[in-house]
């Protein structure tokens, strides 16, 4: 199959990846062999408007038929990261290389000395993409994430809170300030308070498309602060839930409050007929909770990394 390859150039390619991951994860079988379509807006929402994570006209490569089907997807996600989103009927070592090349000539992130380095993330039983890699010189990191999957038939279980905390949905604007705190204390837990930097990123997040404030929960102490938290973004298309982020405050760990939140969150997925639900650990903390959240099930992604040197401008 002759496929063409072009960047990212408006609007309407922006809808059209998103139907092109969701065919991509009906035709892997609901596994996460490629990003879902909530990955794709997370990363164009949260990671390019909050954090500065690239941008769609400048990271984004397509590759399609002359017909214009898309058929294949290369994106980054943070400095120097990659990842290829492939339909697993046109896969084939020729389009890896291409795309692996393309990857290192656009999406590498400079280092130190001239040098700049690439980051491919590879399911562990992609023996295809890791041959193409090794060919090219890459190495693969101690960095595993866990992409956890479980059903939805499994029974949900029920998880008691202490006296005084309970769940619900976030509120209105108003509450962005303490949502974005209670973010910013899980994932930067020694950090002093004079480095937060305020609320107003989070209106970004409620702009992706697949956003509900129903599955975005909280979980409250009984000072009405928030003490932990998890967003779920639910595509009704595939009928699949994806949690991302979920986290609680130091003050507020060691009393069940995320697994009770999860559990929350697969019951309201549950009643609006998603059938699957996903999250992505790398820790072995993280790896406990999801698993006793029912999250056993795993995919294994490794991330492999190559220096490329840059060469000297001709004279």
């Amino acid at each position: 199959m002759q496929l063409q390859m072009r960047r990212y150039d408006s609007p309407e390619d922006y809808w059209r990846i998103r139907s092109f991951l969701r065919q991509v994860f009906v035709a892997n079988g609901g596994r996460e062999l490629s990003w879902q379509a909530y990955r794709f807006d997370y990363w164009r929402w949260h990671g390019i408007e909050n954090m500065g994570h690239g941008r769609l006209e400048h990271d984004v490569f397509i590759w399609e038929t002359q017909d214009g089907d898309i058929r294949a997807v290369l994106n980054r996600e943070g400095p120097g990261q990659a990842f290829l989103q492939v339909h697993p009927d046109g896969r084939s070592p020729e389009l890896e290389e291409e795309m692996i090349a393309t990857a290192e000539q656009h999406l590498a992130a400079g280092t130190t000395h001239g040098r700049r380095k690439a980051s491919i993330w590879v399911n562990r039983e992609d023996r295809l993409r890791q041959a193409s890699l090794k060919g090219r010189g890459y190495e693969r990191e101690q960095s595993p994430e866990h992409a956890r999957r479980r059903s939805l038939s499994v029974p949900i279980a029920d998880v008691s809170i202490p006296d005084g905390y309970h769940i619900r949905a976030l509120g209105d604007v108003d509450e962005h300030p303490a949502r974005s705190r209670v973010s910013w204390k899980a994932f930067h837990p020694n950090a002093p308070d004079d480095e937060y930097e305020g609320a107003d990123w989070y209106a970004n997040v409620q702009r992706a498309p697949l956003y509900r404030r129903d599955l975005d929960l909280v979980a409250v102490a009984p000072t009405g602060e928030f003490a932990s938290f998890c967003t779920i973004w639910f595509d009704d298309c595939t009928r699949s839930g994806a949690f991302e982020p979920v986290g609680t405050a130091p003050a507020h760990q060691q009393r069940g409050l995320g697994k009770a939140l999860m559990c929350e969150g697969l019951r309201r997925l549950q009643g609006l007929g998603a059938t699957l639900a996903f999250v992505g650990s790398f820790s072995p903390a993280a790896h406990a909770l999801y698993a006793a959240a029912g999250f056993t099930e795993y995919e294994i992604s490794d991330p492999w990394s190559k220096t490329i040197q840059t060469p000297r401008p001709s004279p």
